[in-house]
């Protein structure tokens, strides 16, 4: 099977989405990546990314049920697929592999 690029924002949407656990739609994203990351977002690029991440098999999105806040319109919510899932492993066991073939030495900021 051939395996599709994610890219370091969608790696984080995409986490994210995973640990809002069915609770995620743009704003949630947004938010969320700011308080855990620091990282300002526009709700565009959330968006944008949104889209390529359904596109690509990674999430799926349903309409969730109106509110009175948001003057009755539904959120469109967002879950991890299989695949995402899988990618986001894949994403974890690499880095991890090769943060082990770091040398110890290699980040002293002295030796640069």
């Amino acid at each position: 099977m051939r395996r599709t690029y994610l890219g370091e924002f969608e790696e984080l949407v995409l986490l994210m989405i995973a640990i809002l656990d069915g609770q995620a739609y743009g704003l949630t994203v947004s938010q969320e990546i700011e308080q855990h990351t620091g990282r300002i977002v526009t709700l565009g690029a959330i968006h944008n990314t949104l889209i390529r991440l359904e596109e690509k098999g990674f999430v799926r999105s349903e309409l969730g049920g109106a509110t009175m806040e948001r003057g009755g319109r539904r959120k469109r919510l967002f879950k991890v697929t299989a695949l995402g899932a899988g990618a986001l492993r894949d994403i974890q066991q690499l880095r991890s592999k090769l943060w082990q073939l770091m040398p110890d030495n290699s980040l002293n900021t002295s030796a640069l």
